[in-house]
Parts: structure tokens; sequence; C-alpha cells
């Protein structure tokens, strides 16, 4: 397209330039008999009078003519392609999103969903994020995150989502009304959807719990238990930033231990998780739900438990691949 205005706006300079040279007329009227030219409209008001001009006036009509068909045939040709590849595009995304299994939704991507993305995406967890923000999905688009344009509150737009497949959801759109529909409609979906609601006001953290949500976070209520521990306890507080800093090589994780693990029967002071792997174990949830704090070394771990982490990443890694059963290891 910018070519074909570049050869446009030429021919139309070089059409006002020669008849104001060749038949003498000013730069308002040779302009005038240009464009009058190239568009075929041809009034006939200010025709060449000369042979000179118009022997130039014959081949402006061909070179001009052809110079605007060939302009519009390449904006029009640039915008069918563009569409075309956005539809294809769309389709494709559509395509892959279609394809995920146990992967997680995001409702809403504003101030808190923006940052549950780039932890999904820095951990590699599979997700569709739901927005219904021109800008902000082209933004995430860009990013190369699954996107779905639509209202996060209707049926249609969770189905498309793939809620029925999904293992978790999580509902941070800026209203506590619209999270409630949110959570209402994907609990009814899935009844086994792990979800997690978004409070804007104290008072719809019950309502959530009811609707169906299993976790109810208040960003307001968070934020001032952290700004009173860093008044009154500093020390801790400075720990627990050092853990959720981006810039850390170290974090918390929560590893499922499967039948055929390496650890499946034995106590954790026999295994490698500390001597090793550097790793503590700060709880171990059973089965049964019971949560035992700070285990200590006699603590046996058994098929189906929870193990609660502390460590760097590359070691909870491997910690997780050795709960799961993929690698073989001495315990």
């Amino acid at each position: 397209m910018r070519y074909a205005l570049y050869a446009l706006a030429v021919a139309i300079a070089f059409g006002t330039v020669g008849f104001h040279l060749i038949e003498g007329l000013s730069l308002a009227d040779s302009l005038y008999v240009t464009v009058e030219t190239v568009t075929t409209v041809g009034y006939g008001d200010l025709p060449p009078k000369s042979q000179k001009g118009r022997a130039f006036a014959t081949i402006f009509m061909i070179v001009g003519v052809g110079t605007v068909a060939y302009a519009l045939s390449s904006t029009v040709q640039s915008i069918v392609q563009s569409e075309i590849v956005a539809t294809f595009g769309e389709r494709r995304r559509f395509r892959e999103m279609s394809k995920l299994r146990d992967h997680f939704i995001i409702c809403g991507v504003g101030r808190v969903g923006s940052r549950i993305v780039r932890e999904m995406q820095r951990t590699g967890s599979p997700f569709i994020a739901i927005e219904s923000d021109a800008e902000k999905v082209a933004a995430l688009i860009e990013g190369g995150a699954h996107v779905l344009v639509g209202d996060a509150t209707l049926e249609e737009t969770l189905r498309d989502a793939g809620v029925e497949h999904a293992v978790g959801l999580v509902a941070c759109l800026p209203d506590d009304a619209d999270n409630v529909y949110v959570v209402l409609t994907a609990r009814d979906l899935n009844r086994e959807l792990h979800i997690v609601a978004r409070a804007v006001e104290e008072q719809a953290e019950p309502k959530l719990i009811k609707a169906g949500a299993n976790r109810v976070v208040s960003p307001t209520l968070i934020g001032s238990h952290r700004m009173a521990q860093a008044l009154i306890r500093p020390a801790v507080a400075d720990f627990m930033d050092s853990m959720t800093a981006e810039n850390l090589d170290l974090g918390f994780e929560q590893l499922e231990v499967v039948p055929n693990s390496v650890y499946a029967g034995h106590k954790l002071r026999y295994t490698n998780i500390r001597s090793e792997l550097d790793v503590v174990i700060v709880a171990i949830r059973r089965p049964d739900g019971k949560m035992v704090f700070n285990p200590s070394g006699d603590a046996r771990i058994e098929a189906g438990d929870l193990l609660i982490a502390i460590g760097r990443a590359d070691s909870l890694t491997e910690l997780g691949a050795l709960a799961h059963g993929i690698k073989g290891s001495e315990v």
C-alpha cells in the first residue's frame, strides 16, 4: 500500500508539472487537469490546446490511469490478504485452544489477571485467558498467549475456553457480581474444577464461596496484611518478599507423590530431599486433608501425599520428577 501511494503521488506530481510547463497553466489548474485525467472524470473545461500538450496528455492518460488502477488493486489486495491472514490465525489459535486439556482459565486480564498471566508463562503452565478489551487481547496475542475474546460471565464463552476439560479457573474481573456469575457458571459446567476468585469487597467473600469457589482472595486484605507485617515484623516481610520476587531462583511448590515414586513409603530423613536437593519440606498434606506442618525426619511419605516444598527452581523440578516417578533415584 505504501508503494502504491508513492506511485500515485509521483504520477500526480508528474502530470501537474507537465501540464504547467507544456500548456502554461497555473499549478492549481495543472493539478486540477491531472486529477481529472487520473480519475477518468474528464470535465473538458481545461483541455490541452497544443499538439505537445495533447501528446503529453495521451501519454499521461495511460500512465496515470494505470497508476491509479495499480494503487487501487494493491490496496484491495493488502486489505484482503490481511483479513485472510487474521482469519486463518484466529482459526489456528482456536484449534490450538480446543486441544488443550488439564489447563487453567484466567477470566479477566486487568492489573491482577495480567500478573497471573506472566506467572503462568514463567512456569510454563497451559492456560487460556478470557478478555473483552481489544487492546489487552492484542498485547497478549503478541506475547504468544492463548486468548479468547468474549464475556467470561457467559456460558458459551467458558465452553469455548474448554472449562469442561480445565483443572483450574481464576475469576479476577474487577466487579464482584461478575466474578460470582463466572464462579456459578463454571462450577455448574465442571464440578471438579478448582476455582479461585477475586473479592473486591470483603463482604463478597461468602457469596463467592457459596457460588462454588474453592478459594477467595482479596487483594485489599492481603495488601493491608503485608503492609502491617512490613511495619511490625520487617524481617518476616523481607523474607516473604524474597520468596515472591520474580528475579530470584527460589520459590514454593506443591508436589504430589504417586504410588511408583521413590519416596512413597519412606521416612523423610532417609530421602535425598534435604541432603542432595537442598529442598525444605515445610508441610505434608495427607490424602484425607490433614496437614502436617514442619514434619520431622520420622514423618513417613505415602502415596497420595502432597509435599509443600521450598527451594531453588531446578531442585524443585527434580523433586517433582522424583515425586511423580518420572525417573529413578536412590533414596
